[in-house]
Formats: C-alpha cells, structure tokens, sequence
C-alpha cells in the first residue's frame, strides 16, 4: 500500500538517522573546533553544520529521489568502474582505513587515557583496541539484539548525559566566549575553516552509504512513490537536524567557554574528558567514558556489518562476510594504534579528495531534471571536481609528506584556482565541468541518459 510518511513513524526513522550518524567524531570534532574558533565560534558553527548535517541531510534525501538502489547504483551514473573505486575507497574511509580506528580510539581518549601515565600509554592503547575491537567483532556477526539493546537503552542514556553536561556547561561556563582566544586559520577564514571542519564527521559520506536504509524503512511502512518518499526523507530529517544543530551549537560553546580554565586540547577526546572532570569530578568522567564508549561500539559494530556486507556485494567471489569482518578488525586493530590525534592528521587529506565527488553527486541528483540525467554531465563534472580536490588534499598532507619537492611542485599547479587557500578550489572547477558537459549534450544532443 501506497502513502504517506505518519509523524510517528517519521519520528521513528528520525531516531535511526540520528543513530547512525551520531558516533565518536560528532562529539570530538565541534568541541575542538570551539576551543580553536575562540570569539569566532559562532561563524564557524554556521559553516560547521552545513557539511556536518545539511550535507548528509540532502546525501539521504538524494538517495531517495534518485531511486538509487545505493552508492554503488548512485556513483554508476558517472561510469561503472568509477562507481566501484568510488564505493570502495568510501567504504574504506568510514570503515576500517579512518572511522572504525576512531571509534576505539575516542573511546580510549575519554575513558582510559587520563589516568595512565605517559609511559604507559602505548600499552594500554594496544590492550583496550584489541578488547574494543574483538567485542564489536564478536557481535559483528550477529548484531540485532546488540544494535536493538544500544539503540532503546544506550543512546538515550547518553544523550541524557551529555544533555546534563552542556546544560551545566552553559549555566556555569568556565570562561566567557568574547574573551576566549582564536587560533590558526580562525582567524581569517572562520566560516570555511569550519565548513571543511565538517568534513571530519563523515557523515556526507555515511549519508551515502546508508541512506538506502532509510528508503527501504520507509517502503517497509507502506511508502513508496518517488514525491511521497522525498517529502518521507525530509520529515524524518527534520528530527536529525534540530537534535545534531542544538548537540553541535552546545558542543562548540563548550570548547570555546573551557578555554577559561582549560589550555587548548590535540584534540576534541581530551577537551570533553577534561570538561567532563572539571564538572563533576571522577564520578563523571567515568560515567561519560563507558556511556561514550559503548556509542562507539555500537557504531564499529554497524560499521564492521555494513562494509563487509558491501565488500560482498561488490565482490562476490572473494571471501566470506565472516572472513571480511575479522581483516577489517585487524586492520582497525593496526591503525588504532597510531593514535587519536594521529588518524585525524592522516585522514583529513583523503577526507579533502572524497567530499568535493561527494559533494557533486548529491548536487548532480538534485539538478538531473535540467540536463534530463545525461551521463556526459556527470562525467565532466566529476572530472573536473576530482583533479582539484587532487590540489585539496595535497595541500593537507601532514608535513612530512607535504612538504616534499614533489607535492610542492604538484601545488603550485593549483596555487592560481579560486578559494584554494580556503580549501575548496574545486567549486570553480567543478562548475566549469558542468557548464561544459551541458554544451556537451547540447551540441551532440545523443549523449545517453545516466539512469
């Protein structure tokens, strides 16, 4: 049966959008983006939420109108080949490569990492990755009871802590944001530098990967026309949008109030413990720790689930979903230990490549109606999007791979483009690739549809 989206029942999807979305770095990152803004923070929150959730929003929404079956399906309107290195180095990124090592390692940071002296903090980092990760391995493997338990009981008890947190924060803060001093880029670009902040959630490209979930719940509940399920997909994102904009607001108060008392953090785990313990002492940063910690696990165990059940997908005749499950947690394993601080660093250049082709797909769903889903559209623009988010992550590289002659000799191909001191010098190029591909189909006027 055909309808449309109940409020109930859009408030219950709401509460799976916002659970799949919400993990370690929707906490870490707006606290440390507010420690760093400063007096700033409000004009970096602005640019903070339209890559931390206005973009997810329109990935999930995206995936709606598009009738896509999924990624793999969505990215095919660029090329099949492209579709498949697309899927799979996004699968990697919010899996085993970068997502899945934070989510032990925040946990790590908040709950285990204040109490151990510097001596022995490499030890224990190995000895709390393996047991997180062999948990989530354990229940990888048959994650419905675990994900139900986490998501009826967990999920609340952590938002209602977190809530106590930010409202004590903002009744009693440590110190007066007008007061509080702006670092780096903050100083000049605040509203772009946390735009490509926002970048570090994922969440754009976890919008992507699952928005397919969210179309498949709402035709479970009798949804199913192409304007029914988009206008579905909004009611339902409005629940997300409201909670993650007051969570992140607070959150980035939060980091520019403590500067009060606290010196700046490496990163946001330290600055949320930090906050924790001021507030409420051990009591509190422990309760935050396990509370924060089982988060995580529920999300590395969606995570193991979903990027092994893509890898079998696109790879039928390569190894078992069991078998997928247990490399992915090694390899989580091995790149958790190079430390919180350490994956940001080294996932912010790949994060600068992916998001523009993310980015473009989205934006390309949504103006198909005018070039009627001409392929030569899609191509163009992704061309050209990719060979300047080339010049994006080069210039992000940590520097002992960014400051080689050959990176630097790459960069100043790219030194010329518009907003690339901003780190987004493919909006230009990317906009030219779609100007030229509609002359493209203008001028042939045969160029196949994509879908």
């Amino acid at each position: 049966m055909n309808g449309k989206l109940k409020l109930s029942s859009a408030i219950v999807i709401g509460s799976m959008l916002f659970g799949m979305f919400f993990g370690a770095g929707n906490l870490i990152f707006p606290v440390h983006m507010g420690q760093e803004a400063g007096t700033s923070v409000w004009v970096a929150t602005i640019g903070f939420l339209i890559t931390a959730i206005g973009l997810p929003f329109l990935g999930v929404v995206a995936i709606g109108i598009s009738r896509s079956s999924g990624l793999f399906d969505l990215a095919s309107r660029v090329h099949p080949t492209y579709a498949k290195l697309f899927t799979v180095l996004l699968y990697l990124t919010i899996g085993p490569a970068f997502a899945l090592p934070r989510t032990a390692t925040v946990s790590y940071q908040i709950g285990l990492a204040p109490y151990i002296g510097s001596d022995m903090q490499t030890m224990s980092l190995a000895i709390f990755t393996f047991v997180f990760f062999a948990v989530a391995l354990f229940f990888a493997m048959n994650p419905g009871k675990l994900m139900t338990y986490i998501g009826k009981i967990l999920n609340p008890l952590f938002l209602i802590f977190l809530a106590i947190l930010l409202v004590t924060a903002l009744i009693h803060p440590m110190g007066s944001i007008s007061t509080a001093p702006v670092s780096g880029d903050y100083q000049t670009m605040a509203f772009f530098k946390g735009f490509t902040e926002g970048y570090n959630t994922m969440d754009a490209l976890a919008a992507l990967a699952f928005g397919i979930v969210v179309v498949k719940a709402m035709q479970a509940v009798g949804v199913s026309e192409l304007k029914d399920l988009a206008v579905g997909m909004v009611k339902s994102g409005i629940v997300v949008v409201i909670l993650m904009v007051v969570i992140y607001a607070f959150l980035a108060y939060v980091g520019a109030s403590s500067l009060g008392v606290l010196e700046l953090s490496a990163n946001g785990g330290i600055a949320l413990a930090q906050t924790a313990s001021y507030y409420f002492g051990s009591v509190g940063a422990i309760l935050l720790a396990i509370i924060v910690t089982l988060a995580c696990l529920k999300t590395a165990v969606g995570l193991f689930c979903a990027c092994s059940e893509t890898f079998v997908e696109l790879f039928p005749n390569s190894i078992s979903y069991k078998k997928y499950v247990y490399l992915f947690g090694l390899i989580s394993f091995l790149i958790g230990n190079v430390g919180l601080t350490q994956i940001i660093a080294l996932a912010i250049p790949i994060l600068m490549l992916l998001y523009p082709l993310t980015i473009t797909i989205i934006l390309l769903t949504f103006l198909a109606p005018i070039f009627k889903g001409r392929q030569a559209v899609y191509l163009s623009t992704t061309i050209f999007a990719f060979l300047a988010a080339i010049g994006d992550a080069l210039n992000t590289l940590p520097a002992f791979l960014g400051k080689t002659a050959v990176v630097q000799q790459a960069l100043q191909l790219y030194h010329g483009l518009p907003f690339f001191d901003l780190g987004m010098g493919w909006i230009v190029p990317s906009a030219v690739g779609f100007v030229l591909g509609l002359i493209y189909i203008a001028v042939k006027g045969s160029n196949k549809p994509a879908v």
